[in-house]
């Protein structure tokens, strides 16, 4: 019997180092594993945020100031210079809803004053100078000239070459580069104070007495684009001659769109023709 039981555990003896090996337990820690491995979830992506274009209305019609709406504007073909050769008083109005184009800035234009031959307000009044030179040139040029030495002033040249007859742009509404417009006129603003105005037309559009006599039917540079017609227009007085006669003081050769703040001072002399 003592020899049995000595077999026996013998037996034991070597079945005991046996059981730490079967108890491992390889499910659990897979388990682990798997368990995590289905509980991590990628963190949604955040949503971008874009800051709604900026827009101006003009007569009820929208216009954007994105990246997009200049390179859909520059299809506007240029006006030809056939489009200039009337008489300045026929000009003005229709150059009404047309747009200045130079460089990214595309500004539509919004108010405009007449200067006819034998006007007493008009720069031909002088006869052909160094200055006035463009003036008396063909139609669809441009006439800029320094107003106290400050203010860049835009004409659109009208009528035929030696009339000496011309258009003022004084007032613009942005369509496109509304950046560079804030850049060149030193004013972060979206209102209408950053284009109401001839020489605050001439800084947005970086121009200076150098782009004088150029010619606005030609594409690069400086170009005059065509535009929708406004519906409705106000006429009144032009603004600041009151060196001239009082037959041109009064004369009613200023326009403007009708229901747009892009307009400049005065407005209260403005009314439906």
């Amino acid at each position: 019997m003592n020899n049995k039981k000595k077999k026996t555990k013998k037996k034991m003896n070597i079945q005991l180092p046996k059981i730490p090996i079967k108890i491992t337990n390889p499910t659990k820690i897979i388990s682990k594993k798997s368990t995590t491995s289905t509980t991590i979830k990628p963190n949604p992506k955040p949503k971008s945020e874009t800051k709604p274009k900026s827009h101006f209305q003009i007569n009820d019609q929208i216009l954007p100031t994105s990246s997009n709406s200049s390179i859909v504007l520059a299809r506007n073909s240029i006006l030809s210079p056939d489009f200039y050769q009337i008489d300045a008083l026929s000009l003005a109005p229709r150059l009404l809803g047309k747009q200045l184009k130079k460089d990214d800035v595309i500004l539509q234009i919004t108010e405009v004053e007449a200067y006819l031959p034998n006007d007493s307000a008009c720069h031909g009044r002088f006869g052909i100078t160094p200055r006035t030179a463009p003036v008396f040139g063909a139609g669809g040029h441009a006439y800029v000239y320094l107003c106290y030495g400050l203010h860049t002033m835009l004409n659109v040249v009208a009528d035929k070459e030696g009339v000496g007859a011309a258009v003022l742009i004084r007032s613009c509404a942005p369509v496109s580069g509304l950046e560079t417009i804030q850049q060149r006129r030193g004013l972060k603003s979206e209102k209408p104070v950053l284009l109401t105005g001839p020489g605050k037309v001439g800084q947005a559009l970086g121009i200076s007495t150098e782009w004088s006599n150029h010619p606005l039917f030609t594409p690069g540079g400086l170009e005059l684009l065509d535009g929708p017609e406004p519906e409705n227009i106000i006429v009144g007085p032009r603004v600041g001659i009151n060196y001239a006669s009082p037959e041109h003081v009064n004369a009613l050769w200023r326009f403007a769109i009708a229901g747009t703040p892009w307009i400049s001072a005065p407005r209260n002399t403005l009314r439906p023709p």
